[in-house]
C-alpha cells in the first residue's frame, strides 16, 4: 500500500478527494453494517427472534461507553486535522497521546460502573419478561470487550485525521469479519446461544484493536508518541471534550431513544413490538452506510482545509458531499420503498419445530415491519444536508453549533414526538416520529448552515 501523506487533503481536487476518503469510510461502514446485519440474522434463525430483542436491549448501554473513545477520537481529531493542516505536529502529537490516556481513564471507570449496576440497567433499558435473561448473559460479557472497542473507535478517527482513509476501512472490517466467523463457530457449531454471540463480538473487537495497534507502531503512521505525550494537558483536554461531548452528546440521546423506543414499544406490543424496532435498528445501521461513509470522508478534509485557511475548498467540499451524499440517500430510499417485508424476513428463523409462541412472533414481525420500515425511511433523501451540516462544524472546532445541530434532530424533535404521537396514532405514531424528526432537523441545519457559509468562509 502507497504511503499517503495529509497534506494531500489540501491538495488534491475536492471531488477526487471526496470520493478517496469516502469510499473506504463506506466499505468499512458497510462491513460493519452488514457485522451487525448478518450477526442478527444468525441470532435470530440459531437462537430465535427474542435474542435479537434482548440485544437491541444491550446495544445502549455498551454503545454509549463505546462511544466514549469515539467522542474522544472525534474531538481530538478535529484538532490534529487542524493542527497538520497549520503544520502544528508537537501539538498533533500532545492530542494523540491525550486522547489514549483519557479512553482508557474513561471507559475502564464506565465499564465498573456498568456490570456493578447490570440487574437495574438492562430492565430500564426495556429488558423485562422473557428478554432479562438473555440480555443479561449477553450484556456481561459484551461489557468486558467495550474499552478495546472504544480503543479502536478512537484510534479509527485518528487514523482518518491523518488522511489514511484505506488503513482505517480495514480496521472496520476486521473486527466485522471476525465477529461472523466466530459467530459460526459458537454458536451454529459450538451451541453456545447467547454466550456464544457475545464472545464472537467480544473477540472482533480484540481483533481489531491488534490491527489499530500494529497501525500507530508501524511506518504508514506520522504519529509517532513518546511517553511525555501520554501525560494529560488541561488546555488540549478542555478541546478535545468540547468537541468530543458533541458525539458524546449524539449517543447519550441515541441511548435514551433506545431506552425510550423498548419501553414505549413493549407496552404497545410485548416482545415481538420490540423485535420488529430491532429489525428496524439493525436497518438503520446497515442501509444508510454510504451517506455515513461520505460524511465520514467529508470531516478530515473540511477540519484539514480550515486549518490551512483555504476557505475556498472548505465550502466546495460542504457542497459536494452533500450532493453525493443526497444522491446515495435516494438510492437506498428507493430499494426500502420497494422491499421492505424481504429484508424483514431475513432475520426470521424458518427452521423446523419452532414452538407457537416463536411461530406468533414471527408471523407477528412479518406483518408489522413493512409498514413501519416505510414510514421510518420516508424523509431518507433530505437527510444528507443535516448529517453534513452539522459534521462540519464539527470539523471546524465550533462545537457549540456542533452539538445543537447535532442534538436537533434526535433531541429537539424526535423524542418529544415518540413521547407524544403514540398517544393519539399508538404504534403509527411512533414510526411517524421518525420522518416528521428528519424534515424539522434538515429546515433548521440548512438555515444554520447556509448563514455560516455566507458569514465564515465569503
Amino acid at each position: 500500500m502507497a504511503k499517503v501523506t495529509s497534506d494531500e487533503l489540501g491538495k488534491e481536487p475536492i471531488g477526487k478527494l471526496l470520493i478517496k476518503q469516502a469510499v473506504p469510510a463506506s466499505i468499512g461502514i458497510l462491513v460493519m453494517s452488514l457485522n451487525v446485519l448478518v450477526d442478527s440474522i444468525f441470532v435470530g434463525n440459531w437462537i430465535g427472534s427474542i435474542a435479537i430483542a434482548a440485544i437491541n436491549v444491550v446495544l445502549p448501554v455498551s454503545f454509549f461507553i463505546a462511544a466514549l473513545g469515539m467522542a474522544i477520537g472525534i474531538g481530538g481529531s478535529s484538532i490534529i486535522s487542524r493542527a497538520l493542516g497549520a503544520n502544528n505536529h508537537e501539538k498533533a502529537l500532545k492530542t494523540f497521546g491525550n486522547q489514549i490516556t483519557l479512553t482508557l481513564l474513561v471507559t475502564v471507570t464506565m465499564v465498573a460502573l456498568g456490570l456493578y449496576y447490570v440487574d437495574s440497567l438492562i430492565p430500564t433499558f426495556g429488558g423485562k419478561g422473557s428478554i432479562f435473561e438473555p440480555a443479561k448473559i449477553y450484556y456481561t460479557i459484551i461489557l468486558y470487550g467495550v474499552p478495546f472497542l472504544a480503543l479502536c473507535m478512537m484510534g479509527n478517527t485518528v487514523i482518518r485525521a491523518e488522511g489514511k482513509p484505506k488503513f482505517a476501512m480495514i480496521a472496520m472490517i476486521i473486527p466485522s469479519v471476525g465477529n461472523l466467523l466466530m459467530d459460526y463457530v459458537f454458536i451454529y457449531i459450538f451451541d453456545w446461544g447467547m454466550e456464544g454471540a457475545a464472545w464472537a463480538t467480544t473477540v472482533g473487537y480484540l481483533l481489531c484493536f491488534g490491527y489499530i495497534l500494529y497501525f500507530f507502531l508501524s511506518k504508514n503512521s506520522e504519529l509517532k508518541i513518546s511517553l511525555s505525550h501520554f501525560g494529560l494537558d488541561p488546555a488540549i483536554l478542555r478541546e478535545i471534550s468540547s468537541l468530543g461531548f458533541v458525539t458524546l452528546a449524539r449517543q447519550a440521546v441515541t441511548s435514551i431513544t433506545y431506552l425510550l423506543m423498548n419501553n414505549i414499544l413493549y407496552n404497545l406490543g410485548g416482545e415481538p413490538m420490540v423485535a420488529v424496532y430491532a429489525i428496524i435498528g439493525r436497518m438503520l445501521m446497515f442501509a444508510l452506510f454510504p451517506v455515513f461513509g461520505v460524511t465520514q470522508g467529508f470531516l478530515p478534509i473540511a477540519g484539514y482545509n480550515y486549518g490551512a485557511s483555504y476557505f475556498a475548498r472548505v465550502k466546495e467540499s460542504i457542497y459536494t458531499a452533500i450532493k453525493y451524499a443526497a444522491l446515495v440517500a435516494t438510492l437506498v430510499f428507493v430499494v426500502l420503498m420497494i422491499f421492505p417485508g424481504e429484508f424483514a424476513a431475513l432475520f426470521l428463523s424458518n427452521r423446523p419445530g419452532l414452538s407457537p409462541e416463536e411461530l406468533a412472533t414471527n408471523q407477528f414481525v412479518l406483518e408489522h415491519t413493512p409498514f413501519a420500515m416505510r414510514l421510518v425511511f420516508a424523509a431518507t433523501p433530505i437527510i444528507a444536508l443535516q448529517l453534513i451540516g452539522a459534521a462540519y462544524f464539527q470539523a471546524v472546532g465550533k462545537a457549540i453549533p456542533a452539538l445543537l445541530l447535532t442534538l436537533t434532530r434526535q433531541g429537539f424533535f424526535f423524542i418529544p414526538l415518540i413521547l407524544l404521537l403514540p398517544e393519539f396514532f399508538q404504534e403509527t405514531g411512533v414510526w411517524l416520529s421518525f420522518p416528521i424528526a428528519d424534515v424539522l432537523a434538515t429546515v433548521v441545519t440548512g438555515i444554520y448552515l447556509a448563514k455560516e457559509i455566507k458569514k465564515d468562509l465569503g
